[in-house]
Parts: structure tokens; sequence; C-alpha cells
């Protein structure tokens, strides 16, 4: 039974109105077009689907079983063509985005909110991980974009930047660098013979410490090593050592009561922006996240100290 949308949907207004007549001035078509039609489908379902009289069109016991049908395909059908019309406005569709864990609890659900705003319909799945880890999901199109820092060039991916956030020593109350002011820096150089509490090397925040050290030509202390946010700011708090995290970590870690300073002497910041292909289309809806997150919000949310809004 080869049918169309259209060939339904003329059955079902015979049926609804009883009447060609009716039937095909509230469809605007003729009434000898829609006879035709509901003939045709009759010869193709090998059944007589209305009893016609004079007065009016009466549905046969078949008619009512194949409308019946023929309502359950149509409103599917309407409802796949609303949704697909709003996946092409961008009011529908899915949006996946890969992120660090940092960014996933601080920068990202301003952003996410924003977005919603005017787009309810539309999905939002955030997939957190480390570094290389969210770079990859993006080249392997698991993912449509990655809010991330980058520590080198990303190579055949895009990287369009939004934010940047600058690196503090974090450190236990009565700790001797909490002797200054709470603005007045504290140069990498002091951080020398320290106890140190650092990520592990497959944390973004690592290679960015390990660069400002070098440049500055310190020599740390006994180091430990964790790979998790809390478990870093516990360790310090524990009075196992001082760290550096970027201005985004900040929040994640009040729970340790942990003393903070900015990082001078190099001042060190992470770039943050949107990693993407270039070579795969984006949906509309993933485009206007990707123009969200790309421009500077008109009413600049406050972000963690240290760090702000430089799109670019």
């Amino acid at each position: 039974m080869d049918l169309t949308i259209q060939q339904l949907r003329v059955v079902l207004a015979v049926a609804r109105e009883g009447s060609f007549t009716a039937a095909g001035e509230r469809m605007r078509l003729a009434q000898s077009s829609l006879s035709r039609t509901v003939a045709d489908v009759e010869r193709r379902v090998g059944v007589t689907l209305f009893e016609r009289t004079t007065r009016q069109v009466i549905p046969t016991a078949a008619g009512r079983e194949f409308t019946a049908v023929a309502e359950r395909v149509v409103d599917e059908f309407d409802r796949g063509i609303n949704h697909f019309a709003g996946f092409l406005a961008g009011t529908r569709g899915l949006v996946r985005i890969a992120t660090l864990p940092s960014l996933a609890a601080t920068l990202l659900p301003g952003a996410v909110s924003r977005f919603r705003d005017g787009r309810p319909d539309v999905r939002i799945q955030i997939e957190d991980g480390l570094l290389g880890q969210v770079l990859d999901r993006v080249r392997a199109g698991r993912v449509d974009l990655a809010v991330t820092v980058l520590t080198e060039p990303p190579g055949a991916l895009g990287f369009r930047r939004i934010a940047a956030d600058r690196f503090h020593c974090v450190f236990p109350a009565g700790h001797r660098l909490g002797a200054r002011g709470a603005d007045e820096p504290v140069a990498w150089a002091e951080l020398a013979g320290e106890e140190f509490i650092a990520f592990d090397r497959a944390s973004s925040v690592r290679a960015f410490t390990d660069r400002a050290l070098r440049e500055a030509g310190v020599r740390l202390g006994p180091i430990t090593e964790a790979r998790n946010i809390a478990a870093v700011a516990g360790l310090a708090a524990a009075g196992l050592g001082v760290s550096a995290v970027p201005g985004l970590v900040l929040p994640l870690i009040e729970f340790a009561r942990l003393e903070r300073r900015p990082l001078e002497g190099p001042v060190l910041t992470r770039p943050i922006g949107v990693v993407y292909d270039p070579r795969r289309p984006r949906a509309p809806a993933v485009q206007d996240f990707f123009d969200l997150l790309a421009e500077p919000p008109e009413l600049d949310p406050e972000l963690a100290e240290g760090t702000g809004w430089t799109p670019g």
C-alpha cells in the first residue's frame, strides 16, 4: 500500500466532516479531487472505506479502522516535521559539550542558562573530563564543541578564546605567605624549597605550573601529586604543602578554607575557549551556542577572582 500523507489527510477530512463538500472546503480542494483521492485509496487498500449517500458519507467498519491508523500516522508525521522545523530554526535539537570539571562547575552554568532562556526545548549534554579526553571527543565527533583550556596548539582543531583566569598560590591559615596583604602578590620564586601539592601530569593545570616554575628557576621541596581538585585542596589544608591553582578553581576549594594570593613573576593566565572541528558542519542550535560563547555577555556575570571574559 503506497499511500501519501496527503491521501491520509483527505480520508481523515472526509471522515471528520461526513461530506466531500465540507471536507473540500476545509482543505481548500475541489470536491471532485477529494472523491478521486478517496477512490484511489480504496482501490489501493482493496476495501470500501465510506458508504456514500445523497446526504452524507459514513465510514464503514474498515473505514473506521483505517482512519484510526491514519490518525496516528499523520500525528506522528506532524510531530516529526515540527521537531525538524525547530531543529532548523535552532529551537530544538541537542548540543553536546565536553569540558574540564572546573569549567563545568563555574563557567558553563551561566552560559547554559543564558542559552536556555530563549531555547527551552534544546537539550544540553555536558561531559567533563581531563584535557586529553576532552580534545579526543571533539576529534572523534562524539561532542559538538569543547569548552576548555589549551596547553599547546590544537592542530587541526579550531580554537576561539572566550576568557582567561590567573593563577593563585593557596596555602593554609598561618603560613608565612599569609603575612602580607590579601591583594599583595606572591612571586613564584618565593615557593623555592616549599612543600608543594601538584596536580598530576594528566591535568591541564600541571602543564601551566611546571612552565611557570621553570621560567622562575624554582626548585620546590617535597612534592605530593593528586588529580582531583578537592584532594589538592584537602592536602594543602592539612599543611602538607602549598599549591598553585587557576582562578576558576578557587570557588571549588572554598570548603578547605585556604588563603590565596595572586602569583607573579611571571603572571600566569590560562586561555579558555571553545574548541571545534572546522571540518564538521554545525547544527543550528550548536552554532547558536557557539555564537553565544564567542561574544561577551551583555551583562557581564561575576566570575571567579582573577577571571575575566576576553573574547577574541
